[in-house]
């Protein structure tokens, strides 16, 4: 992240990078904050796995598409992104667009396991409670 602090009467720059951005001095302690912010969450967008619409996985720059089943199971997890999401939960969401079951929902598990590897991310197996999606440098 980078904030660059310019004099008065300097020609503003065009930032062409998300984690980049400017302030004019003087400036004030809130926008300073607000600036300092905004960078942060714009920063950690790319940390955050995210599921579009039309079923592609995005993390750190990569991608992966999805089928319509496991779209719905990835967005759940990617949603409580390093936090157990119980079996229950995921169940759910594989009945909208197949009949639940466990070993449907443990193929479906095993397929995405694949399909995130490359990207870095891996799925965990909490035993008895449910499943975890974090990085995979998190899981060793």
């Amino acid at each position: 992240m980078r904030l660059l602090v310019l004099e008065a009467g300097v020609e503003a720059p065009v930032c062409t990078d998300i984690r980049e951005d400017w302030v004019r001095t003087p400036v004030s302690k809130s926008d300073l904050r607000a600036r300092i912010d905004a960078l942060r969450v714009k920063g950690s967008a790319d940390y955050l796995p995210t599921v579009d619409p039309n079923g592609v996985l995005r993390y750190r720059r990569m991608s992966a598409v999805l089928s319509p089943t496991e779209t719905d199971l990835v967005n759940r997890l990617a949603e409580s992104f390093s936090q157990v999401v119980p079996r229950e939960v995921l169940l759910e969401a594989l009945s909208r667009t197949s009949q639940p079951s466990r070993n449907a929902l443990d193929l479906h598990i095993m397929r995405i396991r694949r399909r995130v590897k490359p990207l870095d991310l891996a799925l965990r197996t909490v035993w008895g409670r449910g499943y975890v999606m974090e990085p995979a440098d998190a899981s060793s």
